[in-house]
């Protein structure tokens, strides 16, 4: 029996932590059985300081550094020609509200889940409870590998 291909789109949301990178190998081999293309995204903010400057140099503006540090994880955690393949998006906006707007037409969204254990290990982020429950797509939460 031939299966169905489907060919979409499966977005992740990636910000170096161990939990966006057991999310993000399971997107990618979620993909790998849909045939559906990987868009590894992230979020930044300016933060808000009160007295000290944001620690970042001259050269490099937060977006870049951004998009630099994404690239790295996914070179990192996949590999470099699996890296090739995934598209990386970086937008300026809170986590939850970029995913869920990057994931708009998606065919999946992925997230990781927070590294905490004991009672509170049970129990979803906040960007990963807000997606679940206002995702215009399906929403896998994967739990950080111990």
């Amino acid at each position: 029996m031939m299966m169905n291909q489907k060919y979409g789109r499966v977005v992740v949301g990636v910000d170096g932590s161990e939990g966006s990178k057991a999310a993000l190998r399971w997107a990618v081999g979620q993909a790998d059985l849909t045939g559906a293309k990987v868009e590894a995204v992230a979020a930044w903010e300016y933060p808000a300081t009160y007295g000290w400057a944001p620690m970042y140099s001259d050269d490099e503006t937060l977006p870049e550094l951004t998009k630099k540090q994404v690239s790295e994880t996914v070179r990192d955690t996949l590999g470099a020609e699996a890296a090739d393949l995934i598209g990386v998006t970086v937008t300026e906006g809170q986590s939850a509200h970029v995913l869920l707007t990057s994931s708009a037409g998606a065919d999946l969204l992925v997230v990781g889940r927070r590294g905490r254990g004991g009672f509170a290990g049970l129990l979803l982020g906040s960007v990963s409870q807000h997606c679940v429950h206002h995702a215009s797509c399906p929403v896998v939460v994967v739990p950080r590998a111990e």
